[in-house]
């Protein structure tokens, strides 16, 4: 989604920016291509630099509930230091790499509700204006894409995805969000627990995964969870069903061995960074459990965890939601021009 705006502050007769993204959804980790292209007002400008700003719709939990906002995650400049002539049209092409971290917004082509955008901003002769905001899609790395596969060949459903304001304890953790994926348990888990939170910290080595179980029961004290962590690397080649079947089981027999211990039970917000605590258990788990082969994951991805998004009322909600987001920001750019 492309704006052209007016730079508001530079009022009427200055130069308009509008920023392309290359087709496709990007990777974490992986190159954004594009290009700016500017058109001269109606006399020369010194064009100082032009700077790209990732921004994501974030929620963050506090005494008082919950709150949402626009948060911007990483920056880049990507030109200036030239002069525009009036009316001339210029174009810089750019390339910029994401960070690993970056969330992943749609899977088998789905949106899943995480909101990103890439804001640019124009510095001109001293003034500077955000002047043009692009919707930026994302989808899953290689890994991140099987382990979800596998999540739905297993029977489990998508429910929802958002981005939570704060920190993993114990975790490389790098960006001041992370992305939580709500999954509907399968149906052999579901008298066990209620829903399924899956994290994934993507960085040059490898992926950490976090799950999160709600309580069900009386395993935890009310209001804790129980979490757990695991780490594989980018080019793993494993059964990744027989894997996230395992990840389960170690996830709900750490929840009834420790019960409401902190270790593994606490699931807090420290001030406003929403810190949570995880209890660390590598990926090379014990054993290794009867399941699915992970050949049949790709043939059913669209009967698996996509269901959920393409089943009707999540997909109308997702492009509401990020409709609103992109509309919402350009009125407000607008209302700044007059």
């Amino acid at each position: 989604m492309v704006f052209k705006r007016l730079l508001g502050s530079l009022g009427v007769g200055g130069p308009t920016v509008d920023t392309v993204l290359d087709p496709g959804a990007a990777r974490p980790g992986a190159a954004l291509t594009g290009r700016v292209h500017l058109k001269g007002g109606s006399s020369d400008f010194d064009i100082e630099h032009i700077a790209l700003e990732l921004v994501a719709r974030v929620e963050a939990e506090h005494a008082e509930g919950e709150s949402e906002g626009v948060l911007a995650f990483d920056r880049f400049l990507v030109g200036g230091g030239f002069r525009l002539a009036e009316g001339e049209e210029r174009s810089v092409p750019f390339t910029v790499t994401l960070p690993w971290e970056t969330p992943v917004t749609e899977l088998y082509g789905q949106g899943l509700g995480i909101v990103l955008g890439v804001r640019t901003e124009l510095a001109v002769a001293g003034a500077k204006d955000k002047g043009d905001l692009d919707q930026l899609t994302v989808g899953p790395l290689p890994v991140q894409e099987a382990i979800l596969e596998a999540f739905g060949q297993l029977g489990f459903g998508f429910r929802s995805a958002d981005l939570e304001y704060g920190r993993i304890g114990g975790t490389g953790q790098q960006l001041p969000f992370y992305q939580e994926i709500e999954l509907v348990p399968a149906p052999q888990y579901a008298h066990q627990v209620n829903e399924v939170e899956l994290t994934f910290l993507a960085h040059p080595g490898g992926l950490e995964i976090v799950l999160e179980a709600d309580k069900r029961g009386g395993f935890f004290a009310e209001g804790h969870d129980a979490l757990t962590r695991f780490t594989v690397g980018h080019h793993d080649v494993r059964d990744w069903n027989t894997e996230a079947d395992g990840w389960i089981r170690t996830l709900l027999d750490h929840r009834a061995s420790y019960g409401s211990h902190a270790s593994y039970g606490h699931h807090g917000h420290e001030g406003h960074y929403g810190e949570k605590y995880d209890g660390h258990h590598d990926s090379h788990h014990d054993g290794h459990r009867s399941g699915p082969g992970i050949g049949t994951a790709v043939a059913a991805g669209a009967a698996g965890l996509a269901v959920g998004v393409v089943g009707g009322m999540v997909a109308a909600e997702v492009i509401d939601e990020v409709g609103d987001f992109f509309e919402g920001d350009e009125e407000e750019d607008e209302g700044g021009e007059d």
